[in-house]
């Protein structure tokens, strides 16, 4: 399969992204992959835009089944979140699963006027009624494939496919 270039398709979403800032708008990141998004877009902005980050994992309906991650990073959620537009960013959308928990975890913080959910990929299988409005690309994948996004010391993002042997990633 022949993987889209992960920078053009950060380009793309920022094109989209930019345009929806206004006054009243705030940035949230995903960890890990959404984050880095999020900073990326922040520095490509010509203003400064309200911004932070969740690690939705302790949110997560399946937290149980999966456990807790190595690294779990606390909120930070330094803006007042009530009445704002909130663009919520993510690498790669699934289940919906992640991004329920995130607008649980947002929600701990105020009552947003709206939220906008932008990812670089949908790799199709949502289990949720949850869907991006802001996609980089579509790429379906099966059970037993999954997408990792990278970051390298430079700062630019690389994308790979895996195989796994388990069904249930």
């Amino acid at each position: 399969m022949q993987l889209p270039n992960p920078e053009t398709l950060l380009s793309d979403i920022t094109t989209k992204i930019t345009a929806l800032i206004k006054p009243d708008t705030a940035i949230v990141g995903i960890h890990s992959g959404g984050v880095w998004l999020m900073e990326r877009i922040l520095a490509s902005l010509e203003q400064a835009v309200p911004h932070g980050t969740l690690d939705a994992a302790l949110y997560r309906d399946d937290f149980a089944q999966r456990g807790l991650k190595n690294q779990s990073q606390a909120a930070n959620i330094a803006f007042d979140v009530q009445g704002k537009h909130i663009i919520l960013i993510d690498d790669i959308f699934y289940t919906g699963r992640t991004t329920r928990a995130a607008i649980n975890e947002l929600f701990d913080f105020g009552r947003p006027a709206s939220i906008t959910l932008a990812v670089l990929i949908n790799r199709g299988g949502a289990e949720l009624p949850i869907q991006p409005q802001i996609v980089g690309a579509t790429i379906p994948l099966t059970s037993n494939q999954r997408f990792q996004l990278s970051q390298t010391t430079q700062g630019k993002l690389n994308l790979a496919l895996e195989i796994t042997e388990d069904a249930d990633v």
